[in-house]
């Protein structure tokens, strides 16, 4: 194998490993579990008053729990159908 064909390899290893890493549903999945982590605890302790100025509906949990959902979902799309690398010239 010449140089210049490890040099490409090396290029695609390095760019499907990208691809991967900032995968959309990744960043979008990620951000929606810790919001809805954290807008989930809010909802958990929300106290009388915060529940009266809601006509007693806890919309802290239910939109935490919401967030969790929609976040994980995305996660695991991300795991059922991976990033592939598109094939390279020679290969096509």
């Amino acid at each position: 194998m010449s140089d210049l064909q490890k040099e490409v390899s090396e290029l695609e290893r390095k760019s499907a490993t990208a691809a991967r890493l900032f995968d959309i549903r990744r960043i979008i999945g990620g951000l929606f579990v810790v919001y809805g982590v954290i807008v989930t605890i809010a909802g958990i302790t929300a106290s009388d008053a915060d529940l009266k100025k809601a006509e007693d509906i806890n919309i802290n949990l239910w939109t935490g729990l919401g967030m969790l959902a929609l976040g994980l979902f995305f996660l695991i799309w991300l795991k059922l159908r991976p990033v592939t690398a598109p094939a390279s010239e020679g290969e096509a």
